[in-house]
Parts: structure tokens; C-alpha cells; sequence
């Protein structure tokens, strides 16, 4: 049965600046904490680095024809903290925003809104120096850099989004050390948790202190579809440690104020909580035009048969804290080239569960794709002469639109789906091994391929339905 989408249902591609703009030295821009991270032995997969990625910083007008050829009307892109604020002393580099101005220009000629994040996990190098997202001195930094963001671009931006999955910088980065700046310490990363949270307050209120609060805020959380195994009360309360940490921690404090009291009590072995000042909660609570929801796959949970031991050299089960009541059962099915699961029917519960909690917060999803070995083919009426045949890619994008147009139908209010990634681009601690774009990328000469699902993406935003 064929679903028809709102006619101003926004239709649009993503990518973030370390995964793809390379040129990392040049116009002034300084090191980010995934430079210094690349440049340690053993922690990128292919020994790689963002040094040249995708070359969009170049490149950015062929790219800005393949979002035309398929159709979307809007582009989810992070602008680089380190070539806006390339030093400490906090002065703007206007090499870096007349970078950005070009970019906005040429979307906005192309009829494609620019969608803006603002941070994408490219702290300066200089900030982690200082303390990074522990420290709250790097919220007020953060205000300052979104202040000159807005000044500089004003209305050439249709969407703010202020932070990107903030549980990946928090709970990756300070947890246990999988990404940039790479440190295993629960108490840096609820630190981390809670200054993020203030950061995306301090640079909603600049935003609309500089633009009006008709300016259009917005923030991308990667929410846990946790999943319990049964309906026992073990399992369902390891559900809720889960969502706890992996949720409630961002959407309490954004959309309610509060941090559920849960938190604190689970995790009063690690840390006092000391860090929250008076006010904070009302900072952290702004008015948002749109949740961003970044969605890949599910997680089936219960209650651990044991609760292990805690030594005292090594707190980490994982990358949260107080985890380790929760058992993550293997992921089954067809699996990702990432080891995830599929399983859209969770996309759709979601969307549903958020729009009944927030009925006044629209919905976009601002990330969803998967990442497939890929083969290239021979075809001579294709661009470049070649193809990428992924069924199972084009399967996987099929089936979690129907689940976004399951949960429309069942009354969640979403407004726009973004398509994970316009282009294969550095994949993080894993480098180039990768693949999540629907044009594929050949690193060898930059050239772009188009993949069937990327075509199919096409089809689908044509006929703004599925």
C-alpha cells in the first residue's frame, strides 16, 4: 500500500566536515581531537585519517549536483569548530566562514536548505588541551563559537542544529575511549553528558539572541531503541538502566529540565553531580523547532544472570556507566557490514513513543542508512562508467521509510528524513572500511559512482512516497 508524504515533507542527504571535507590544513584550520586521534598507532582501523576524505571542501559544487539529480530539497552538513575558531585566544578566522558562506550560497542557489551543525565531534585540539567536554569552560567556548556562526550566516540557514549525537562525544569519547580524544573515565563522561547538554542551551539562546526567536533550532540525538527480551520485571528495569543512560540523560534535561533522580542514584559511586550549578536546567531547555533522531538498528536487552565485580583499576563494562545490571543479547538476522542488526519495526515504535511524549516537538530523522560491501560494475550510460549494485542497501532504505511512514500513519509527527550519507566518507575509528554513502566514492581520484540505492533515493523523493 503506497503512503503519500506531506507536501512540504522535507527530503534531504547528510554528511558531517571531518568525514568528508579533508583539507584540514589549509585556510587556517586548526587541529581538531580527531587529527590528534588518527595520528596515535592502533587507533583507526586502516591507519587513516580525514586528512582528504571526500575533498568536499573542494568539491562541494559536484556534490551539490548529485543532491540536485536526486531531488532533495535540503542538506544536513557540520560546519569544522576549528576553522571558525582556529586558536585560543578565540578570535574568528574569516577564511573559514567565507568557506561556509560559498557553501550556503551555492545551496540555497540550488533551492537546497541548508540544514547546519554546528558541532559534528571536531572539538579544537586546543580546547581538550584545557579540559574539553569535562570542563565547563568548553559550553561557554561553544556559545561564543555559535554566536559567530549565527552573526556570520543569519538567514542563509534554515535549520540550527546544535550538537550531534552528544552520546557518542560523552560516552565514546571520555567512556571508553573508542573515538577522539580516546579516555576511559566514567567521571569525564558524565561531566562530558552534562556540558554538552549545557553547550546545546548556551548556543540555542545565541542563536535566537542573534537571529530572533523565530530562528529555527534543532538537535540530533542518536536515541537507544532498547529493546527488553521479556515482560518480566528484571528485564524490563534493565531496559530502563539502559534507556536511562543512553536517552534520559539528554532528552530530560533538553525537553523537560530535569535529570531523572534514577541517574544520579546509579551512579553516586563515580561522581556527586556537584558540576550542575543553579540555572542550568533552565539554560539546557529551549524552545526546538525540530528533534533530530539518528537511527541504524535495535538493541534486545535483559538482566544480567550476574552482576560482575567492579575493579578498581577497571570500571568499564562499556561505554556508559551503570551498565552493569544490562545484557545486550547478540544482534540476529541479516547483519550490516557494521555487525547490526535490522529491524525497522523499532524505528516505528520510536517515532511513536516520542510523539506521544512530545506532542509539540516535531520529529525529522536526521541520520538512517547502512553501510554494505560494495562492488563496483561496469556501465557505460552511467556518470563515470560505472554502477553499485546494493540490494541489500536499497532493501534496507525501502523498508525504514515504510517504518517512518508507519509511524506517520500511527500519528508521530515527523517532518523530514535525511538519507545516511550522501557519500562513503571516514568512517571514524574505522576509517575507510566502511561504506554508508548512497554515491559511492573512489578514494584513488575522488571520482563519485552512483550506487542503485542512491537512484532508488531518487525514486522515492520524486514520488514523495513509498
Amino acid at each position: 500500500m503506497t503512503f503519500q508524504f506531506p507536501n512540504d515533507f522535507t527530503w534531504g542527504t547528510a554528511t558531517a566536515a571531518y568525514q568528508v571535507e579533508g583539507a584540514i590544513e589549509e585556510d587556517g584550520r586548526a587541529p581538531s581531537i580527531w587529527d590528534t586521534f588518527c595520528a596515535q598507532p592502533g587507533r583507526i582501523a586502516d591507519k587513516s585519517s580525514g586528512k582528504e576524505a571526500c575533498d568536499e571542501y573542494h568539491r562541494y559544487p559536484e556534490d551539490i549536483e548529485l543532491m540536485k539529480k536526486l531531488g532533495v530539497r535540503a542538506y544536513r552538513f557540520s560546519v569544522a569548530w576549528p576553522r571558525i575558531v582556529p586558536s585560543a585566544d578565540g578570535k574568528i578566522n574569516q577564511r573559514g566562514i567565507d568557506h561556509y558562506l560559498r557553501l550556503l550560497d551555492a545551496l540555497r542557489e540550488a533551492d537546497i536548505k541548508p540544514v547546519l551543525t554546528m558541532y559534528h565531534w571536531d572539538l579544537p585540539q586546543y580546547l581538550q588541551d584545557q579540559g574539553g567536554w569535562p570542563s565547563r569552560e568548553t559550553a561557554l567556548r561553544f556559545a561564543d563559537y555559535a554566536q559567530a556562526l549565527a552573526r556570520a550566516f543569519g538567514d542563509r540557514v534554515d535549520t540550527w542544529t546544535t550538537l550531534n549525537e552528544p552520546w557518542c562525544t560523552a560516552y565514546l569519547g571520555y567512556g571508553n575511549g573508542s573515538h577522539a580524544p580516546g579516555i576511559q573515565d566514567y567521571e569525564q563522561a558524565l561531566k562530558a553528558v552534562h556540558h554538552l547538554n549545557l553547550a546545546h542551551g548556551l548556543a540555542a539562546q545565541a542563536v535566537h539572541h542573534e537571529l530572533g526567536d523565530d530562528a529555527k533550532v534543532s538537535v540530533t540525538l542518536n536515541l537507544a531503541a532498547n529493546i527488553a527480551v521479556s515482560d518480566s520485571a528484571d528485564d524490563i528495569a534493565a531496559k530502563r538502566r539502559a534507556d536511562l543512560f543512553a536517552n534520559e540523560v539528554f532528552l530530560g534535561p533538553m525537553l523537560e529540565g530535569r535529570y531523572d533522580p534514577e541517574i544520579a542514584e546509579a551512579t553516586s559511586d563515580i561522581i556527586d553531580w556537584d558540576f550542575v550549578r543553579d540555572g542550568d536546567m533552565e539554560t539546557i531547555r529551549q524552545p526546538l523547532a525540530a528533534l533530530g533522531v539518528n537511527y541504524y538498528s535495535s538493541n534486545h536487552v535483559r538482566r544480567a544472570a550476574s552482576v560482575p565485580e567492579a575493579d578498581e583499576d577497571d570500571r568499564h563494562f562499556g561505554a556508559m556507566p551503570a551498565q552493569q545490571m544490562v545484557e545486550t543479547l547478540p544482534p540476529e538476522g541479516q547483519l550490516t557490514a557494521m555487525g547490526w542488526n535490522q529491524e525497522p519495526a523499532a524505528l516505528t515504535q520510536l517515532l511513536v513513543e516520542l510523539s506521544k511524549r512530545f506532542p509539540d516537538t516535531p520529529l525529522m530523522i536526521t541520520e538512517n542508512g547502512s553501510a554494505w560491501d560494495d562492488t563496483v560494475e561496469a556501465d557505460a550510460s552511467m556518470p563515470n562508467g560505472a554502477i553499485v549494485h546494493d540490494p541489500d542497501r536499497v532493501a534496507y532504505l525501502n523498508a525504514h521509510i515504510r517504518a517512518m511512514a508507519d509511524a506517520m500513519e500511527a500519528g508521530a509527527n515527523v517532518i523530514g528524513y535525511f538519507a545516511w550519507s550522501l557519500l562513503d566518507n571516514f568512517e571514524w575509528a574505522l576509517g575507510y572500511t566502511k561504506r554508508f554513502g548512497i554515491v559511492r566514492v573512489d578514494y584513488s581520484n575522488q571520482q563519485r559512482i552512483w550506487k542503485d540505492s542512491g537512484l532508488r533515493y531518487a525514486q522515492i523523493v520524486k514520488a514523495n512516497a513509498i
